[in-house]
C-alpha cells in the first residue's frame, strides 16, 4: 500500500515538472516575439519617389515647323534656339497633292546631226573662232607664235588673207560686228579690234580682267566666255568708241537642270540662242541668253572620221549664216570643215 502511494507521488511530480517547463517554454516564446527585430536601416528605407515623365503630348502644326538646335542647351535641358525646318526635311513631306502639282524636271532635248557638205580646212589652224559672211570665213586662231586672224575661202580652204600676232599672244576667240572684227587673247587680258577691207586695219588694244575663251554678240551686246560656267555680255560701243575697257552689263550663270556648265569655249548666236562649245568635249550647248539655262544638247560625237583625227585636237568653230540657215563647225587642227544640220535625237 505505502510502495503504491509513493509511485503515485512521484508520477504526480513528474506531471508537475512537466506542466511547469511547458507554461516556462510558452512564456519564452512569447516574450521573443515581442521584442522588436534589429534590422539594417538601408536596407528598410524606402526609396526616394520615382520622377515622374508627362506624357509625350503630340507637336500642334507651329512647333512641327521647327527643328531643334542642340548646340546651345541650358543646365536645366531647356532648348534656347530654333530654326526653320530644312525643305528637305521629313517634317517638310509634301502631300499627295502638292506633290501632283509639282513640275517635273524636264530632259534637256539632244541633237544629232547630218552632214550638208564639208570642205577643206587647214590641218595646221588651231581653231579659236570662226565666223561667216557673204561665202567667206573669219577664222581666229591661237597657240603662241601661231596665232593669227584669217580670210579664208569656203570652198577650197585656202587663206585669203592674215595677220600673225605677236609671240607673246595666245589668239582666241573672234565675232564681225559690221565691218569690224573683236579678238581675244587666252591669258594675256588684252584684245584688238581690227576693221576688215583690204586688209585687216588694226583699229584699237583693249583690256579686260578674265582669260579669253570664246565670244559672240546678239543686237547690242558682246558676249564672251572665259572657260567657266559664266558668260559675260558687254556693251558693244567697244567696237566703236575710244574704251579701252569693255563696259560689262552683266554676268549669266549657265547651268543645266540647275547644275553648272562649265569650260564654255568658242561661241556663236544662233536664231536667239547662243551656241557654245564644251572644251575637251564633242558638245555644244543651246543656251537661253535670258536665263542662262542649257535647252538642248548638240552631240557631234563621230563628225570626224577615225581616221581622220591623227594630228586632230578637239571640236571648237562654229560659224552660222543668217541669210541661208547654214551652220557650220570645226575643230583645232582639223583637216575638214563641215555644213551641218542638226537632228532631234529623241525621235
Amino acid at each position: 500500500m505505502f510502495k503504491h502511494a509513493s509511485q503515485q507521488r512521484v508520477f504526480g511530480v513528474v506531471i508537475l515538472l512537466l506542466l511547469v517547463a511547458l507554461v516556462a517554454f510558452f512564456a519564452s516564446q512569447n516574450r521573443t516575439q515581442s521584442q522588436p527585430i534589429a534590422t539594417n536601416t538601408a536596407e528598410t528605407q524606402a526609396p526616394p519617389p520615382a520622377t515622374t515623365t508627362p506624357t509625350p503630348v503630340p507637336p500642334t502644326a507651329t512647333e512641327a515647323a521647327t527643328v531643334v538646335v542642340t548646340d546651345s542647351i541650358a543646365a536645366d535641358g531647356v532648348v534656347t534656339e530654333t530654326q526653320p525646318v530644312s525643305p528637305l526635311s521629313p517634317l517638310a513631306t509634301p502631300t499627295l497633292s502638292e506633290t501632283l502639282a509639282a513640275p517635273a524636271i524636264a530632259p534637256i532635248p539632244i541633237y544629232t546631226f547630218e552632214i550638208v557638205n564639208s570642205y577643206p580646212h587647214d590641218p595646221a589652224a588651231f581653231t579659236q573662232g570662226l565666223v561667216y559672211t557673204n561665202g567667206i570665213l573669219y577664222e581666229g586662231t591661237g597657240l603662241n607664235g601661231r596665232s593669227s586672224l584669217r580670210l579664208v575661202d569656203l570652198q577650197s580652204g585656202s587663206v585669203k588673207q592674215q595677220v600673225d600676232l605677236s609671240q607673246e599672244y595666245f589668239g582666241e576667240g573672234i565675232t564681225l560686228v559690221g565691218n569690224r572684227i573683236i579678238q581675244l587673247t587666252w591669258q594675256n587680258q588684252r584684245g584688238f579690234v581690227w576693221e576688215i577691207g583690204e586688209s585687216f586695219k588694226p583699229i584699237k588694244d583693249y583690256s579686260y580682267t578674265t582669260e579669253g575663251w570664246g565670244i559672240t554678240h546678239d543686237q547690242s551686246q558682246l558676249i564672251m566666255s572665259d572657260g567657266s560656267d559664266t558668260l559675260y555680255f558687254w556693251d558693244i560701243a567697244l567696237l566703236t568708241n575710244d574704251a579701252t575697257q569693255p563696259s560689262e552689263r552683266k554676268r549669266l550663270p549657265v547651268r543645266a537642270n540647275g547644275e553648272p556648265v562649265r569650260r564654255l569655249n568658242e561661241l556663236e548666236y544662233v536664231e536667239g540662242e547662243i551656241f557654245a562649245n564644251i572644251w575637251q568635249t564633242d558638245q555644244i550647248a543651246r543656251i537661253d541668253p535670258a536665263t542662262g539655262n542649257v535647252i538642248g544638247w548638240i552631240d557631234l560625237t563621230g563628225l570626224l572620221k577615225p581616221a581622220e583625227r591623227a594630228g586632230a585636237d578637239v571640236l571648237n568653230g562654229i560659224a552660222y549664216d543668217d541669210a541661208g540657215d547654214h551652220l557650220f563647225v570645226t575643230g583645232k587642227l582639223w583637216p575638214k570643215l563641215f555644213e551641218i544640220k542638226l537632228v532631234d535625237g529623241s525621235r
